[in-house]
């Protein structure tokens, strides 16, 4: 007796025969290797960015609604130590004066690097012999344009919180929502603009939706580890906090490189004419 074509057990082999696929090829482009680089530019990246958008947004909105808001989407990206950023921008924030807006080139191109790591980690993800070649002045422009959109998101998302905030004795649920929708907004972007072959918006909002999941299941169990389980004080001593960090920006490095490959396996299975489980090579 023959299995039908759609029964699970046919549906579980499929996406085996994928899973297996997309992890070959995530190790063969050094995923690993790629996503600590990621997460170490995102810590360099993170203060000089959140400085920036700090000082340029309260000439529109309150501070400390902004620093609110900063704080609730450092959780999503730092669940044990997010209050370590917060701490540095807001000394950078109230010293802004004393650094003068000479400080500014400099911090913008510091913010720059998380996105630049992270353009060249995906294009590693989709290399193929036949891809096109991106011009140097776009791939140039690209991290400032995320960051102004970063920024606009920020400001957006500030508002949002302030609206709900009026309108509900106890936001935090709706706040909560709210935060990690804008998370699943980032993840998709970055799959739809930084990959150089095109990428079809619902594959990028898919693969944006399942990472963004994916992350929030792993922040909220490396949370629990790191706050009542992990030896890593023991092991590290003041060094801990450094590297609780590096190991969380890498975990969620991980997650994001792995969806772009799953994207980089689904787009190579359309160009060949194949069903999403069968591989061209």
């Amino acid at each position: 007796m023959t299995e039908s074509e759609g029964s699970p057990a046919v549906f579980a082999r499929r996406f085996w025969l994928f899973a297996r696929r997309v992890l070959r090829n995530f190790f063969r482009n050094h995923g690993i290797l790629l996503a600590g680089g990621v997460g170490y530019n995102v810590l360099l990246s993170a203060v000089p960015l959140l400085a920036v958008l700090g000082v340029l947004l309260t000439r529109v909105v309150e501070e400390e609604q902004l620093l609110e808001v900063m704080a609730i989407q450092a959780q999503h990206f730092a669940p044990a130590h997010a209050d370590l950023w917060l701490d540095a921008v807001r000394a950078f924030m109230e010293s802004r004066n004393i650094i003068g807006i000479a400080a500014f080139p400099v911090l913008l191109f510091f913010s720059s690097f998380a996105f630049r790591m992270l353009e060249d980690s995906i294009a590693i993800i989709f290399h193929r012999p036949e891809n096109p070649t991106r011009s140097f002045w776009f791939s140039a422009a690209l991290p400032y344009l995320f960051i102004l959109v970063l920024g606009i998101g920020l400001l957006v998302l500030t508002l949002l919180f302030a609206f709900v905030d009026t309108l509900y004795e106890e936001p935090g649920p709706i706040l909560y929502l709210l935060s990690f929708f804008s998370v699943f907004i980032m993840f998709s972007a970055i799959y739809k603009v930084l990959p150089i072959l095109h990428v079809s918006p619902r594959r990028a909002v898919v693969g944006g939706l399942v990472a963004a999941i994916l992350w929030e299941a792993v922040r909220l169990v490396m949370m629990y580890y790191f706050l009542n389980i992990s030896f890593v004080n023991v092991i590290y001593g003041s060094l801990a906090t450094i590297i609780v960090l590096l190991v969380s920006l890498e975990v969620g490095s991980v997650i994001l490189l792995l969806g772009a490959q799953v994207i980089a396996e689904l787009e190579r299975s359309d160009r060949a004419g194949l069903p999403w489980y069968l591989s061209p090579d």
